[in-house]
This record gives structure tokens, sequence and C-alpha cells, in this order.
């Protein structure tokens, strides 16, 4: 099932939490290993403020490294997260083959994240997006706390959908909702991804979910039972959002594929090298990380004796 897309996250949402900032070298090598696994996308970084976010400070060096012919990936997108106008610029410059930026649900996490109310941060995403679709390159547009914020609670479902419907209204169709806070639950997974489906088929759904209070997967498959065929993770579970209140990882890449393996989807995909890089993270931080299966490996294939 290859149009089930898997869009690794982790050497950007994942490092951007690391207090220790990682050589680009250090980079280079797990993007050109992550791209062995056979994932879709990868997310290289993200153009911000370097003042704000060291850790993303060679975002710019690491496109333009394989942008080179000599350096280019097979059959993988590399992605980059812009949250401005300069940010947009500077991706074009480089070479950004897939652009994502969002709009955070939440007022107070808009103003600490994008420095923006939600109305203005909504109108310059949108103009954006158009630019980035004027030029023929791939655009994803996230509503960010989409489930719930950690520092205003609840977010109304028709807030969600009111910010969904307007980039559907500008001809944005790739959406994803993000659960930056990690409150999501199931019910509310599939209720919310299944009321954008049923207003706009045509809408190609992504799931970005953090595993804050445990139930990360839970909430991946209720996205699945809803439709959503596009899925974003971290390798290890590396990861959160720093201008949220509780910063935890993204839902483990190799827990997620091993999940969707378990079910005979995207076999294609090679879980053993995702597992390699995952270790090589808990040793480079000297950590356990949050991820699963890169500890316990993954559940053995045992035949009945007679």
């Amino acid at each position: 099932m290859k149009n089930l897309i898997i869009h690794e996250v982790g050497i950007r949402d994942g490092l951007q939490a690391e207090e220790l900032v990682v050589p680009t070298e250090q980079k280079i090598q797990w993007i050109k290993e992550l791209a062995e696994t056979g994932v879709d996308i990868i997310q290289a970084g993200s153009f911000v403020n370097p003042k704000k976010m060291p850790q993303m400070a060679d975002t710019d060096v690491l496109f333009n490294y394989f942008a080179r012919e000599e350096n280019k990936l097979k059959n993988i997108i590399l992605s980059g997260l812009v949250l401005n106008e300069k940010g947009l610029e500077r991706g074009m410059a480089c070479g950004v083959e897939m652009f994502c930026m969002g709009v955070s649900a939440s007022e107070t996490h808009s103003l600490k994240n994008t420095g923006m109310p939600i109305s203005e941060a909504t109108e310059r995403i949108i103009a954006m997006a158009k630019s980035v679709m004027g030029s023929g390159k791939k655009v994803q547009v996230s509503v960010q706390s989409a489930f719930g914020c950690g520092f205003e609670g609840k977010i109304p479902e028709e807030k969600v959908l009111s910010l969904v419907n307007k980039f559907l209204e500008n001809g944005i169709r790739d959406i994803s909702l993000a659960d930056t806070a990690g409150h999501a639950v199931p019910d509310q997974v599939e209720r919310l991804f299944g009321a954008i489906i049923k207003s706009d088929p045509a809408t190609e759904c992504v799931c970005h979910l953090h595993n804050t209070y445990g139930l990360g997967l839970a909430n991946t498959f209720a996205a699945f039972r809803a439709g959503v065929r596009s899925f974003e993770s971290s390798f290890a579970g590396l990861g959160g959002c720093p201008f949220t209140a509780i910063a935890a990882g993204n839902v483990a890449t190799e827990d997620l594929v091993h999940m969707f393996q378990k079910m005979n989807l995207r076999n294609d995909i090679q879980l053993n090298k995702l597992i390699a890089v995952a270790k090589e993270a808990a040793e480079y931080f000297k950590r356990e990380l949050p991820g699963v299966i890169y500890k316990t490996g993954k559940i053995p294939e045992i035949s009945k004796i007679n």
C-alpha cells in the first residue's frame, strides 16, 4: 500500500527540542540513513531565526548539500518548515521541494510560536501557500494545536474546521492537523478528520501526533480509520514543540511502521534500518528515548510446532 505516506520529521521536529545542537555532519548522516529505509518524505529543517533556535541554524546548509547532483537522494522528497515570508525566501533559494507551514488554532500558542495572532498568521500563510503553489512546488498547511492547547486547554472543533475551510476555499488541499500539545483522544481524531474528508474528499489529510499522554499510536489508528493516509513521525520518538507547555516527543517512526506492517501495510519500508537509526540516536544523546520498538524489537513471528 504505497499510497500510505510516511513523513519522517525527526531531523526538524525531533532535534529542535534538544538542548544539544547536533552538528551538520551528523544530521547529514542520519538523513542518508533514513532515506535508505524507504520512508517517503524527510523534513530536513526549519527556516527560522537561528538565534531563537540554534538547532536549526544549518538548515540552508543541509538543503544546499542535498541539492548538489552528487548528493541528491533517490525517491525521497525533502521538506522544510517555514513560519514567515523570510523563511520562505530562504527555502526557495536553496531548492526546497516541499514547504510545510501552519497556523495555530490557539491564540496563545500562535503568539508564542510565531509572534502573530491567528488572524494575521492565517492571512500570511495562505498568501505564502499560494506563492509556493504558483511556483509549481508542493505545499502542506497545518492547523497546529488542533486537538487542544497546553496553555488554553480545549480548542473548539468548529474553530479548527473554520481554519481548514479557509485553506480549502483558497485551493489548498494538502492539510495537516497537528496535535502540538498531545491532548488528542481517538474519538476526537476520528471525528475531526472524518468531518474534513466528508466535506471535501479530495483533501489530502495529514496526521501529526505527539505522544505526551501515551495516546499517540491509538490516535494514529483513529486517523487511519477516518481515512487519513499520510502520517508524520520522528525516529526514536524524538521531538516536541518548544513553544507549548509540555514538550513531548512525536509518535516514533519505527513504532508507527511496526504497527502498519503488522496490519500488512508498507512492508517495503526497512524496519530494521529505522530501528538502527533510533538506537544510534539513543547512543548519541546518551539516554533512553521515547520510542518502544527500538528497545523491544518487533513482535516475533513464532510458528506452532505440532
